[in-house]
């Protein structure tokens, strides 16, 4: 049963869980020094602040507990005055499916931690004051002062930066390295040990061969910070993870169901397939949704984008309805139903990492020719593979319109080439030995022609240089494109959609399972 959230602080403290979860934020604020009461200066202007609640729940639906953030106003903070810079990067979720694949074959320890408001550890460099925040018990001739912030505060727009800068330099004081394939990647390789810790805002993922290491880092971390032990992986960024002797299954079954729910469906009748082979959208045909619905539909596709997470075989259908959300109409809309009941057919479908593979880094690619009715503009797809594990996959429309079928196919296979350079440059990083050239499966002969020749000559000429970069890359050794005909091409289902037969049995080819079936009894 879902609890309701309160909107207000005046709603919250007619509950005394609500309470006591905001007496406990106050005390680690106040504990970790993160403001003084001041006098306002002259021609200063206090930011504001609210409290945003939230319940936390286990990945099998029971209340891990109630928490009570104090977040700062800060859409109304003045850049080159409250802030400077903002950027701080997260995991990239094709680095997670990395670091799990090698999990599941060197047999790693997985572990999981949380920091306690880890915004608060970052230091301000900027002079900036906030309104007092409602339940701070003060004395009453401090009634009229502000808090000067002293550390960043949840809302404000600096708040993720100082705290990642903050635990790169801890991190890097204890000898990790931090990755420049992905910032928020830091490696330890020592003789025997290796751990590798990746950061997604304030939860963090351990692995590694050494325990003792990763006890280390733990006890040095808590000293620190204040972190959470949450033990072994099992539940992170809303993803399930279980892990057998037949590898690591990650999936978003909880979020599924939960989507299901929301949207009326759990008693709909399952679909084999998310699109049916011969739709046709467009941003014409058909009335414009009411603003209401419109938002809905921008709303459900934006959860269903994040469940392409664990789920490759939705990809293409997600990435066609979310070229119209910023004009959504009514055949959009009808197309929704579909891909909603064929989630229902099995809402704990994931990927599997098998524990039994080799680390051979391959991929398939492919292209629908000028498939988008108003653009003419074709769609790129491709599948990465680390042995048997499927780490990358996209569907995206590509940016300029192909004059042939054999140029679209050879951007798909330059799109393919970037994502297997930066994922080779990973794994060099994690130090896996890689065997190259690294095969490229594709179905055009014209493109592999393309990128076998280095004759310009006039069927290339047109072709921007940066495609180029796959000729480049064959003649270096680093790339072998190898031909495959379409009805074993694996990357068929990320640029249309195809029959159900063809869908059904080019999904089964790919490590996309069940936890229901896979690890049943095994968990």
């Amino acid at each position: 049963m879902q609890i309701k959230e309160p909107k207000t602080y005046k709603e919250a403290i007619n509950n005394p869980e609500w309470v006591k979860a905001v007496l406990l934020e106050l005390k680690a604020l106040i504990d970790t020094k993160t403001w003084k009461l001041v006098d306002l200066p002259p021609g200063k202007i206090p930011i504001g602040c609210k409290w945003v609640f939230k319940v936390k729940y286990k990945s099998d639906g029971s209340i891990e507990r109630f928490k009570a953030r104090l977040v700062a106003k800060g859409y109304t903070q003045t850049y080159g005055i409250d802030y400077f810079d903002t950027f701080s990067p997260v995991a990239k979720i094709t680095t997670i499916r990395v670091l799990l694949s090698l999990a599941a074959v060197n047999n790693w320890y997985l572990h999981q931690l949380d920091v306690n408001t880890a915004f608060l550890h970052g230091d301000l460099d900027e002079e900036v004051y906030m309104v007092l925040p409602p339940g701070l018990s003060t004395d009453p001739a401090d009634a009229n002062k502000v808090c000067k912030l002293t550390k960043s505060l949840y809302g404000l727009k600096q708040a993720s930066r100082q705290w990642f800068l903050k635990l790169t330099s801890t991190l890097i004081s204890l000898g990790y390295t931090q990755s420049k394939s992905d910032h928020s990647l830091f490696i330890k390789n020592k003789s025997a040990s290796y751990t590798a810790l990746l950061v997604y805002v304030d939860d963090i993922v351990l692995t590694g061969n050494d325990m003792s290491e990763i006890n280390r880092v733990k006890e040095h971390l808590d000293k620190t910070f204040t972190i959470k032990d949450l033990g072994q992986l099992k539940y992170f960024l809303g993803m399930e993870i279980a892990r057998s002797s037949a590898g690591i299954h990650m999936n978003q079954r909880k979020y599924a169901l939960e989507l299901l729910e929301d949207q009326g469906m759990l008693a709909s009748k399952p679909a084999k397939s998310p699109l049916d082979p011969g739709l046709q959208l467009s941003n014409t045909a058909g009335a414009l949704l009411p603003e209401d619905e419109a938002t809905s539909y921008r709303t459900l596709v934006g959860r269903l984008q994040y469940l392409c997470n664990t789920r490759p075989d939705l990809q293409f259908a997600v990435n066609y309805l979310a070229q119209f959300v910023s004009s959504p109409r009514t055949p959009h809309q009808q197309a929704i139903p579909q891909v909603l009941r064929y989630i229902k057919a099995a809402p704990a479908q994931g990927i599997l990492f098998s524990a039994e593979s080799s680390l051979d880094l391959h991929a398939y690619t492919d292209a629908d020719w000028a498939g988008c009715l108003d653009t003419r503009r074709s769609t790129s797809g491709y599948c990465v593979f680390l042995g048997k594990s499927l780490v990358s996959w996209a569907a995206q429309k590509q940016q300029v319109v192909s004059r042939s079928s054999a140029e679209a196919e050879y951007r798909a296979l330059a799109d393919t080439t970037c994502e297997l350079q930066w994922l080779s440059s990973m794994l060099t990083e994690l130090h896996q030995t890689i065997q190259f050239p690294l095969q490229v499966h594709c179905d055009s002969k014209s493109a592999i022609h393309m990128a076998s020749n280095p004759v310009q000559h006039k069927r290339t000429k047109h072709i921007e240089l940066d495609c180029h970069l796959v000729r480049d890359q064959v003649q270096r050794g680093f790339l072998h494109v190898t031909y495959i005909p379409t009805a074993q091409q694996l990357a068929d289902p990320f640029t249309k959609a195809v029959g159900v037969s063809t869908f059904q049995e080019l999904i089964t080819k790919l490590p996309i399972h069940s936890i229901n079936g896979q690890l049943a009894g095994g968990c």
